[in-house]
């Protein structure tokens, strides 16, 4: 049972580059030398036919689905294939009834479930029992972090394995093998080629069919076709970078940005902020994390930040694109150079912490809102002290807070950017709080 794309039978028809260029051995296999290198521990299980179970994670195009095939191919056993996006519980249990006739037959058989992470737990739970006894050995290849997306028990019962984006030189090296199986025969400059696996962004399927496209459109010269620049512009044009919309590449991406906000590197800010949008991420999304950012990471040190991302934010959704993105880049350089603080940050987060903790303490009798004669009866509003009518407009002494968290604080202001001038100004009223004769909680 395999749900590949593209079948291996003889009359199968047409077949994309990519699936006919499909390695069948390590020697084939580009990239991956840190799991498949001499020695490792993954290429000695592989050569040695110790089958476990395995996940495979990693982005697309690397070669999840085609050493899933390796290790079955090289432990001479029955390969059956799953998507998890196309597949349910009927699916599953033919494949398990397929295991359990090899098994019965002497032969091994290894499960691969493509994007495991799209089953849910009660799926993924399905697969337990048969891996447990030995009816499958089961492999599962993901784009998702694995402790996020996948049950503890189907993880501890296999190996995870990561596999990483394919570099430019190992895609050149797929390229060429490519170029060499285009009929008729195709020329490109080394040039060309590497302006393809740039493009392709560490996945070797993508390069392929860039490659192919570009074949297709190949200008005919004098005896063989040729790829030119002008070509391959044309066929790049329209082609955007891989980017996850969801996945961990998307998330580590933002994660940089903010990081490089807050390490104060403009142009590392700039260059992730660009990243992003050069792979189709929502401007919107942006400009709402960037005012995140301003709050966070800013805060009072800079008020003026939250204000310019806000802006930004509106400029994206009035103007659109490239008007509006010019803004975001204006708001995310700006934050980058601000001075940083993130007392309000911790200090929200602290406050939030204790209400969470703790039992609802009543509001004191002086702050209550007085509005009807029952509640003036009832001491509402008893010796509440105007601010405006106390010198400075500040009512040294008083207290806001119930009796018990009389001596809490939270926001704690930095030296850097207005939170000097506030944390001296709060200093100044603590010490005539110390100093009044007229403590409300002495």
């Amino acid at each position: 049972m395999s749900t590949d794309l593209f079948s291996d039978a003889p009359d199968a028809g047409y077949q994309p580059l990519a699936a006919r260029l499909r390695p069948a051995s390590l020697e084939e296999f580009a990239g991956q030398a840190h799991l498949l290198g001499s020695g490792k521990p993954l290429r000695q299980a592989i050569e040695r036919q110790q089958l476990h179970s395995m996940i495979f994670w990693g982005p697309p195009g690397v070669g999840k689905t085609t050493l899933a095939r390796i290790v079955a191919a090289g432990a001479n056993a029955q390969f059956l294939q799953l998507s998890a996006v196309l597949s349910g519980v009927k699916e599953i249990r033919e494949a398990i009834a397929q295991a359990r006739q090899h098994r019965a037959a002497g032969r091994n058989t290894v499960l691969f479930v493509d994007e495991v992470h799209r089953f849910n737990k009660s799926q993924q739970d399905a697969f337990l029992p048969h891996v447990e006894d030995g009816t499958v050995i089961f492999v599962g290849a993901t784009t998702e972090n694995p402790s996020f997306e996948l049950n503890n028990a189907l993880l501890s019962r296999s190996r995870v394995y990561k596999l990483r984006s394919l570099d430019e030189e190992e895609l050149l090296g797929v390229l060429q093998r490519g170029l060499a199986a285009l009929e008729p025969a195709v020329t490109a400059s080394e040039d060309c080629l590497r302006q393809v696996a740039i493009q392709a962004d560490g996945d070797a399927r993508r390069a392929l069919n860039l490659l192919e496209l570009a074949a297709d459109l190949a200008e005919e010269g004098a005896a063989v076709r040729e790829i030119t620049a002008a070509t391959l512009a044309e066929v790049l044009q329209a082609s955007l970078r891989r980017f996850d919309k969801g996945g961990d590449l998307f998330y580590d991406q933002i994660s940089a940005l903010h990081k490089a906000v807050r390490g104060s590197s403009p142009d590392a800010a700039l260059y992730w902020l660009c990243r992003m949008l050069d792979g189709g991420c929502d401007p919107l999304y942006l400009a709402r994390r960037v005012v995140r950012m301003a709050s966070e990471d800013i805060g009072n040190a800079d008020p003026r930040a939250l204000g310019l991302c806000l802006d930004a934010w509106q400029v994206q959704e009035r103007l659109g694109s490239p008007e509006g993105e010019l803004a975001i880049a204006q708001a995310v350089v700006y934050l980058a150079c601000a001075p940083k603080s993130n007392a309000v940050y911790s200090a929200f987060n602290a406050a939030m912490a204790d209400i969470s903790a703790q039992g609802s303490d009543e509001v004191p009798l002086h702050l209550r809102n007085a509005p009807t004669a029952l509640m003036k009866a009832e001491g509402h509003g008893d010796d509440y002290r105007y601010a405006h009518d106390e010198e400075e407009g500040y009512a040294a002494g008083e207290n806001y807070f119930p009796e018990a968290m009389r001596d809490r604080r939270y926001y704690m202001p930095v030296d850097r950017g207005l939170e000097q001038k506030i944390r001296a100004k709060l200093d100044y009223l603590r010490q005539r709080d110390r100093d009044s004769p007229r403590q409300r909680y002495p």
